[in-house]
């Protein structure tokens, strides 16, 4: 069995189609098939279907999977020194983009400095993503998983409000007609948005923007108010909060790591750390 091989069916495991796996591993579409080709004939099974929505694994193709990321968990291990009881190797996490920019991303970096062998791989993103397919190692999310071999660990509880320039709020409070920054047309259907669309239904939007952090960004502007998590908005010293009222319902969210990995140092160490940090900055959520 090549090595190689492997490597590359674990990324086209994990992005779905040809031309993801290929522009991450700098090959062309040829060189992915051929690799996979190779691989399926030394186990003697099919990995992958090849399926309108892009390449779906098979039961072996699973199976095949999980025993490919341990391996890949241990060269990263390998490739840093032998092993004595230290994190090392990557680890992924995948976390909304608010989560990502307005909370993580200026902490997780310190995990880096403090274990050397230890790589943190941060991607924001608002689909829900597969820790079975090895998509992340640790998903913080806003929902409970149902079901899936996953450990859910309550992580903290967002609450929300309405914040802005100090100018920008004195004019609704003085009685003004409120202006808001609010998500992309794209992502109308966000519960943010609707919530927004059912309470101000005629109110102006006066800029979009993708994710809530970008919004608060937009919203020192004094362009608008932007309905965003509390620990976005009181980060921000040039924002503060408007009392409009009603805000959305406070959401709990939660950190999730597969079951098989609770032995897993490096991930263990790091959802340890992610829990830590948002235990310290508690104040800013709720």
């Amino acid at each position: 069995m090549d090595w190689q091989d492997v490597r590359m069916f674990v990324v086209l495991a994990r992005q779905g189609s040809l031309s993801a796996a290929a522009r991450m591993l700098g090959v062309n579409h040829a060189t992915i098939a051929r690799r996979l080709h190779s691989l399926e004939a030394s186990l003697g099974e099919k990995l992958v279907e090849r399926r309108p929505e892009g390449y779906v694994l098979t039961p072996a193709g699973t199976h095949a999977l999980e025993a490919a990321s341990e391996m890949e968990q241990a060269a990263q291990s390998l490739a840093r020194g032998l092993a004595d009881g230290a994190p090392g190797g990557l680890v992924r996490i995948n976390a909304s983009p608010g989560l990502a920019s307005g909370f993580l991303v200026s902490r997780l970096p310190t995990l880096a400095a403090r274990y050397p062998r230890l790589d943190i791989d941060l991607a924001p993103a608002l689909r829900a993503i597969s820790l079975e397919r090895h998509e992340a190692d640790i998903a913080i999310r806003f929902d409970k998983p149902k079901d899936g071999d996953v450990i859910a660990r309550p992580l903290t509880t967002v609450g929300y409000g309405f914040y802005g320039t100090e100018a920008a709020c004195r004019a609704v409070e003085a009685g003004g007609e409120p202006v808001f920054i609010g998500f992309n047309e794209a992502d109308a259907y966000l519960s943010a948005a609707t919530w927004m669309t059912r309470h101000f239904p005629r109110a102006r939007v006066a800029f979009r923007a993708k994710d809530q952090f970008l919004q608060a960004i937009a919203a020192r502007s004094g362009a608008g108010l932007a309905l965003i998590p509390h620990y976005i908005g009181r980060a921000d010293p040039l924002l503060r909060r408007c009392d409009l009222g009603g805000v959305p319902a406070s959401k709990d969210v939660f950190l999730l790591t597969r079951t098989r990995d609770r032995k897993n140092a490096s991930i263990r160490v790091v959802a340890d750390e992610v829990m830590a940090m948002f235990e310290q900055d508690r104040a800013l959520f709720e």
